[in-house]
């Protein structure tokens, strides 16, 4: 597009988080639609941060469904929000599986989504973010296992022993608390939230209309700035 700088979009979510992945594929809508759109002339560069919704969840794998029995008050009323958010996502064209899905720490998986945008920017990380969601969402993958992270970079493309090397390294720690630090500093306490060129924060899962009204807001001011 335009040589002005680009407008970013931070995106504080969780690969475990069903409305992270529903809201993923409404900003991708939108982008698709601001694309399309000749008078608008700004690019739109997006990244992923860290928000654990279950930081404490232990390195081993439980159905996830057992899980939303005992936070979601029993088996009748988890199930009912099950059914509620699969038939959102299937709306968006997503076929979730939760009966599949097994609860895992993503402490791993916001390390490697941070490494690749660090080492091969932000079109292969959000490639990566979708695969998780769709091996932890749809196909029943243990996402905490260093070896699923490791096939699912692959398949993205990445080679899979830089990928295995930094896992065993624990490279990206740091960044990793850094990125749950600035959430809170944001006042963010619910995932997804869009961070909209450093000033403006919409939260939740909007329909893509609300995003293209919000770039296109933001790319007047810029138009109109002294």
């Amino acid at each position: 597009m335009s040589g002005a700088p680009a407008l970013s979009v931070e995106v504080w979510s969780d690969v475990v988080c069903p409305w992270c992945f529903i809201g993923q594929r409404r900003l991708a809508k939108a982008l698709d639609e601001l694309r399309a759109d000749a008078d608008f002339a700004l690019d739109v560069e997006v990244a992923y941060r860290p928000f654990q919704l279950d930081p404490g969840a232990p390195h081993s794998a439980e159905p996830v469904v057992d899980v939303y029995a005992r936070k979601f008050g029993g088996p009748e009323r988890a199930a009912r929000l099950i059914a509620h958010v699969t038939e959102i996502a299937a709306g968006e064209g997503i076929e979730l599986h939760l009966e599949r899905a097994m609860r895992a720490n993503t402490a791993d998986a916001h390390r490697l989504l941070w490494w690749v945008l660090w080492q091969h920017g932000a079109e292969l990380q959000a490639a990566l973010n979708e695969s998780l969601m769709t091996a932890y969402f749809c196909d029943g993958e243990y996402i905490a296992d260093p070896a699923v992270l490791t096939a699912r970079a692959v398949a993205c493309g990445l080679d899979g022993r830089d990928v295995r090397r930094m896992l065993d390294e624990e490279t990206g720690l740091e960044a990793l608390a850094v990125g749950v630090e600035r959430a809170g500093e944001l006042g963010i306490t619910g995932v997804p939230a869009y961070l909209i060129d450093r000033r403006w924060t919409i939260p939740g899962a909007q329909d893509p209309a609300v995003f293209v009204a919000a770039f296109r807001r933001l790319a007047a001011k810029r138009v109109t700035a002294p």
